[in-house]
């Protein structure tokens, strides 16, 4: 097995990594750098959530000493595989730091990228009250505000938009409203769109509001696409967007083959080799949550499981050196950069 050894899958990717378009850039929470040093990515992982929702949440609620002090051990056991970038999927009003976000990487020396945008799932919670008065033009401008200037008051400026919309079904007005707030800004700032769709229905139907809106489905990240049947994963796929398995994880109470398990990632991922939409895929673990209402942050998960399980199980499969560094080196460096002129395509 070829990448058994973290250490030889770090310096694999050094070697057979083919990605480096040095003029292309991501923000992260210490500025800009090139997309070509980026490194092995998981675009996908959380520090801190707070569940508590959009109307009690703050800053008040955590101590962000202890925060990092949970957290540093499962970064270093990351860095440790080999990553040398983080992304931090937690949106506002559900638990985004930057603050701590900015330490973590000053302590650990990884990149580590935030986001903006408003988080719709969930029957609503995470979402502020003022948003359903505002207007997507409106509440574009405050995710505009936060790339320009900075989020609260600080320099550290989101890398990406991430949004989530109502699961399963056809998009309703709010979401909508954030999807065209979205493109607004896409169109403004060249943040890429990652948005937490579950399902078919709302993934499909999030792509057509942004094409006419005249966003291109290349800005888009399906976000929990394994969520998706087969046929949508090629369809979006082959429109352009980002097909993101993002919630890797090895379950020893899973069976072989079942739904999420490591040999069902493979299946997905083998299937998209083979349809020819490798590039366009993400993976990510979706992993870590310190849970602000639980002691110690509850029950973090690790940052590891593609590196200790899902890798080997890649290399069986026949995914040459190539291809598993395109999935974490390649493919995330390009769907992290900014657009550089999103208003002319």
């Amino acid at each position: 097995m070829k990448f058994f050894f973290p250490l030889l899958f770090a310096a694999s990717v050094l070697i057979t990594s083919c990605y480096s378009p040095e003029e292309d850039i991501v923000m992260t929470v210490n500025g800009t750098i090139f997309a070509s040093d980026l490194g092995v990515t998981l675009h996908h992982e959380h520090v801190l959530v707070d569940w508590i929702g959009a109307d009690s949440t703050g800053y008040h609620r955590w101590d962000r000493e202890e925060v990092i002090e949970r957290v540093l051990p499962y970064f270093h056991d990351a860095a440790g595989r080999g990553v040398q970038t983080i992304g931090d999927f937690t949106p506002a009003y559900l638990g985004r730091d930057p603050f701590v976000l900015a330490e973590l990487s000053r302590r650990t020396g990884m990149n580590i990228i935030t986001n903006t945008g408003f988080y719709g799932a969930v029957d609503r919670r995470f979402i502020p009250n003022y948003a359903y008065d505002e207007t997507a033009t409106e509440i574009a401008a405050r995710w505009i505000d936060e790339f320009e200037n900075g989020i609260d008051g600080s320099e550290i400026r989101p890398g990406f938009m991430k949004i989530s919309v109502i699961e399963q079904v056809e998009l309703e007005e709010l979401d909508k409203k954030l999807v065209e707030a979205a493109a607004i800004a896409h169109l403004a700032t060249g943040l890429k769109i990652f948005s937490h769709t579950i399902g078919d229905v709302p993934a499909r139907g999030l792509v057509e509001l942004l094409k006419e809106v005249g966003v291109a489905p290349g800005a888009f990240v399906w976000t929990h696409a394994q969520s998706g049947s087969m046929d949508a994963l090629l369809e979006l796929a082959e429109q352009g967007a980002w097909i993101a398995l993002d919630g890797i994880r090895f379950d020893p109470a899973h069976e072989p083959g079942e739904t999420e398990s490591i040999e069902w990632y493979i299946e997905r991922l083998t299937a998209l080799k083979e349809a020819g939409f490798l590039e366009r895929v993400l993976i990510s673990h979706d992993a870590g949550w310190y849970d602000v209402g639980e002691p110690d942050g509850g029950d973090f998960r690790s940052y590891t499981d593609i590196f200790d399980f899902l890798i080997s199980g890649l290399d069986d499969a026949g995914f040459s050196d190539e291809e598993i560094s395109a999935l974490l080196v390649d493919n995330p460096a390009r769907a992290l950069s900014l657009v550089k002129y999103p208003t002319e395509r």
